[in-house]
C-alpha cells in the first residue's frame, strides 16, 4: 500500500516539538489536549471580555484593543486556555513581543493591561503574580509642532469639509474623534465656544470657536440640515449614544442630534439590519492630512494629533497662561500641559542661546566702527579712529 504523502510541519509543530522535548528533558510533561480552548469556548471567552469591558463603560477602542491583544496572546501559546496558563506565560509572551517583535514599552504596556484584566476581571484569578511582572519603562517623548507657516501651508492645501475639519483641530485644540463626534447641538456660533461631549476619559469641556471659521461652520449647518431633511424623509436616522434611542425615540430624526461631519453613506447595523447616518469615518481626514503635508512639503511627521500640539503651544508663546490652556485641552493634571514648555519657541523662561548674543554684540561692534568711521577721523567712545591712513 503506498505511502500517504507527509504533511510539511509548520513552525507552531515544530515549536510543539521542541517544548515536548524540553519538557521530557526537564522532567516535566507537556500540556494535555484539554488544555486547547476550542472555539466555543473561545467564542465564551471573548463574551465574557467584552461583558466585563462594558460594565465598566470602557471605550469602544480599550475593548477593541484588549480583545486583540488576548487573541494574540492565545494564538501565541497554540490555543491553550488561558485559565490554564499563569505567570511563565504572560512573562514568555511579554518577552517576545520585546525581544522578538521590538514593539514599543507603551505598546508592551497596553498587553500587559489586557493581560491583568483577563485575569483578574474576567477569570477572577489571584493577579498578585501577574503586578510583579516587570513593566517597561515609557520614554519621554516631546511633541511634534508646526510653525505658523507651516499650519497655514498645510491648510492652504486642503479644502471642502476636510478644510473645516482641520481647521477647528488647530483652531480650538480638540482631538480626531472629538471632532467627528461633535453635533449640531455642541455648537454655538453666538458664544463662539464648542462643548465636547465624552472627550478623553469620559469628560465633558468647553472649548473656543474660532471667529474666522463662524461663516464656514454655518455653511456647514446649513447643509447638514438638508442632508438630515431628506434622511428624515427616507426613515433614517442618525446614530445616538449609548440607550439614549430607547429613552428618546424620536431624537433620531432630531437635527439638533445630526453630526456636524456626517458619513457620505449611510451604515447599516449588522446586528438589526437598521439603516443610520454615522459620522465620518476617521481614516478620511487623517489620508487627507497626510496628503496635506506631503503637498505642502512640510519636512515633520505632522498627523492630525500634530495640529492639537500646535494649538497649545502656540497658545503659550502667545503669552496664555498655563492653566487656560490646560482647560481648553481638557488635561486632568497641569503636568500633561507642561510638556508643551519644552517645544515653545522661546521657552517658559525666554532663554536665548549665547551663539546668538555673541553674534549680535559682533555685529553691534563692527556697525559701530563703522558709523564712526563714516564722520572722519576723530574718537568714537573713547578709542581714536584714523580713516586714510
Amino acid at each position: 500500500m503506498p505511502r500517504s504523502p507527509r504533511r510539511p510541519s509548520s513552525s507552531f509543530d515544530r515549536r510543539k516539538r521542541a517544548e515536548a522535548k524540553d519538557a521530557a528533558t526537564s522532567g516535566s510533561l507537556p500540556e494535555s489536549p484539554t488544555d486547547l480552548i476550542d472555539r466555543p469556548a473561545a467564542l465564551e471567552l471573548l463574551r465574557s471580555v467584552r461583558a466585563a469591558i462594558r460594565t465598566r463603560h470602557y471605550s469602544s477602542r480599550t475593548e477593541e484593543a484588549y480583545i486583540g491583544w488576548i487573541k494574540r496572546f492565545i494564538v501565541f501559546h497554540g490555543k491553550r486556555h488561558p485559565a490554564r496558563m499563569g505567570e511563565a506565560e504572560v512573562r514568555e509572551f511579554l518577552n517576545d513581543l520585546a525581544v522578538s517583535r521590538r514593539v514599543s514599552a507603551s505598546t508592551q504596556n497596553q498587553a500587559l493591561c489586557a493581560l491583568l484584566f483577563l485575569y483578574r476581571d474576567v477569570l477572577a484569578r489571584d493577579v498578585r503574580w501577574i503586578c510583579g511582572v516587570v513593566r517597561p519603562k515609557t520614554p519621554k517623548r516631546l511633541p511634534i509642532v508646526l510653525s505658523c507657516d507651516e499650519v497655514r501651508a498645510l491648510l492652504a492645501a486642503m479644502a471642502g469639509t476636510n478644510w473645516l475639519m482641520a481647521s477647528l483641530l488647530y483652531g480650538s485644540g480638540i482631538r480626531l474623534f472629538e471632532c467627528l463626534g461633535l453635533r449640531v447641538k455642541d455648537v454655538d456660533l453666538e458664544r463662539e465656544q464648542i462643548i465636547v461631549r465624552g472627550g478623553k476619559g469620559g469628560r465633558d469641556r468647553v472649548t473656543i470657536l474660532p471667529e474666522s471659521l463662524r461663516e464656514a461652520l454655518d455653511k456647514q449647518l446649513r447643509s447638514v440640515k438638508e442632508l438630515h431633511k431628506r434622511d428624515g424623509a427616507d426613515g433614517v436616522p442618525v446614530t445616538l449614544p449609548d440607550a439614549f434611542a430607547r429613552k428618546s425615540s424620536g431624537a433620531g430624526f432630531d437635527w439638533r442630534w445630526a453630526y456636524l461631519f456626517p458619513a457620505t453613506t449611510i451604515a447599516v447595523d449588522r446586528l438589526t439590519g437598521e439603516r443610520k447616518r454615522h459620522h465620518i469615518h476617521e481614516s478620511v481626514l487623517q489620508r487627507a492630512v497626510k496628503e496635506a503635508v506631503r503637498r505642502a512639503g512640510i519636512g515633520k511627521r505632522a498627523t492630525c494629533h500634530t495640529l492639537r500640539h500646535s494649538f497649545a503651544t502656540h497658545l503659550l508663546e502667545a503669552g496664555y497662561d498655563i492653566r487656560t490652556i490646560q482647560k481648553l485641552l481638557g488635561h486632568r493634571d497641569v503636568r500633561t500641559t507642561m510638556i508643551y514648555t519644552h517645544v515653545a519657541k522661546k521657552g517658559v523662561l525666554g532663554v536665548r542661546s549665547p551663539a546668538d548674543m555673541l553674534l549680535k554684540e559682533d555685529c553691534e561692534e563692527e556697525n559701530s566702527v563703522r558709523s564712526c568711521a563714516g564722520t572722519g577721523s576723530g574718537e568714537c567712545g573713547g578709542v581714536e579712529v584714523h580713516v586714510g591712513d
